[in-house]
């Protein structure tokens, strides 16, 4: 969402409330639960937090196990270069989020995406290329702000390309 634009009254709630502790302490056990469940009954046509914001379900292979892992996320599409952004925020909790492991050690995965599974391959961004998608992404859901805040560790930041 551009700064330009003045987001919805139920949008900027949904930003506020999902900049709270409380909030980073909850979603983790139950958004994803609720995704994974809906999107399964629904043979991929649903993702209850895509009504928030743009998601993705991710297969990855387990950084230690190589088992496969199914993870939905919020992402952001660029929609322009037909690639994803995924951003390793973990509600702004204190270690990286386990997918983004997953990544680095396997980077080959898949994505659902609007109920169609796509093959992909992940890079981490870093550098100057980090510094942008970063700026685009506090752009697209300012709460990122709020995460980084809290933790130490800088979020990750994944560019997903089709193979």
């Amino acid at each position: 969402m551009s700064t330009t634009t003045r987001p919805s009254a139920g949008v900027r709630l949904i930003r506020k409330v999902s900049s709270t502790r409380t909030f980073a302490k909850i979603a983790p056990h139950v958004i994803p639960v609720m995704d994974r469940t809906v999107h399964r009954l629904t043979k991929g046509k649903v993702l209850p937090s895509a009504r928030m914001l743009p998601g993705v379900i991710l297969t990855a292979r387990g950084a230690r196990s190589g088992s496969p892992r199914v993870t939905p996320l919020a992402c952001m599409p660029e929609r322009e270069k037909g690639t994803w952004i995924l951003i390793g925020s973990n509600f702004g909790r204190p270690g990286h989020p386990a997918w983004t492991a997953n990544l680095l050690a396997h980077p080959e995965a898949s994505i659902n995406w609007e109920g169609k599974d796509i093959p992909v391959r992940a890079r981490l961004l870093a550098g100057e290329e980090r510094a942008e998608v970063w700026r685009q992404a506090l752009d697209f859901w300012p709460p990122y702000a709020t995460y980084q805040q809290r933790i130490e560790r800088e979020i990750r930041l994944f560019r997903i390309e089709r193979r």
